[in-house]
């Protein structure tokens, strides 16, 4: 996947081009990210990136001619890296976005390359919002400094999708939302942790140590169901559970409600 990435501040993606699983899939050749700093695009003396909104108001605004000759920088070095020949399409990390989800990110990820526009300060002019964006995408329903840790995070879920990224390749498959549930309780060495303040269950649940392959399936689905009900019960209105599934949740609710009455 080729990426290229406008952005007033490049030297915050060291996080993810230097480290961790998206690190290792830039050195293996996955992943290839290129940043375009709209400052490198300036005609003045001063360099500047911003400029002042018409009609008033508060803060600043990305200042136009250099961010769409990045944009068009970026778009130029990614097409000429894509097998396919399409034109690489304009993301913009906006909190008006539409909402990222799992399946969104599954969606995202196969495509061949696309272009990351990180916002800062008050935002981009709507002229180029109309003119040169094609998407429009939010981690969330709230406001953070710019779109650079955004796109950060955006970079790294796409990552965990890229064959050959991951360590074993049914990780992305089984991480919480990929069937639209949270993932089961997870559990290591030591077997036991006794005597440690503020732990009610000492010990690794017995079913996980039994070798019984298909025991140890069904208590981490009865789990997985049991945290999205106690945790996102929203999201199992958006799944559609089936008799062992329905089975399964109605027994974690009974033994939950049963053990905190005792």
């Amino acid at each position: 996947m080729q990426l290229g990435i406008v952005t007033l501040f490049p030297e915050m993606f060291a996080a993810v081009t230097e480290h961790g699983i998206s690190g290792r899939a830039i050195r293996s050749g996955l992943m290839s990210l290129e940043l375009f700093n709209p400052r490198d695009y300036t005609s003045d003396k001063h360099r500047t990136v911003d400029d002042k909104p018409f009609g008033g108001g508060p803060g600043m605004l990305m200042k136009t001619e250099p961010l769409m000759a990045s944009i068009a920088a970026a778009k130029k070095a990614v097409a000429a890296k894509q097998t396919v020949g399409e034109n690489a399409k304009v993301i913009y990390l906006s909190p008006q976005g539409k909402t990222l989800k799992q399946d969104s990110i599954i969606d995202l990820a196969k495509r061949e390359g696309m272009v990351l526009l990180c916002g800062r300060y008050q935002g981009i002019d709507n002229r180029v919002l109309e003119s040169e964006i094609d998407e429009e995408w939010s981690l969330g329903d709230f406001v953070i400094s710019g779109g650079e840790l955004a796109a950060m995070t955006l970079f790294d879920a796409m990552t965990r999708f890229q064959p050959g990224a991951l360590g074993d390749e049914g990780s992305a498959l089984e991480d919480s939302f990929s069937n639209g549930l949270l993932h089961s309780p997870e559990y290591t060495r030591p077997q036991s942790l006794k005597g440690i303040k503020g732990i009610v269950d000492e010990s690794v649940p017995s079913v996980l140590l039994s070798g019984d392959h298909e025991a140890i399936r069904k208590w981490r689905l009865k789990q997985s169901l049991g945290a999205t009900w106690l945790k996102r019960p929203d999201l199992l209105k958006k799944v559609s559970l089936d008799i062992d599934q329905k089975e399964l949740l109605e027994h974690f609710k009974q033994e939950y409600l049963r053990d905190r009455s005792e």
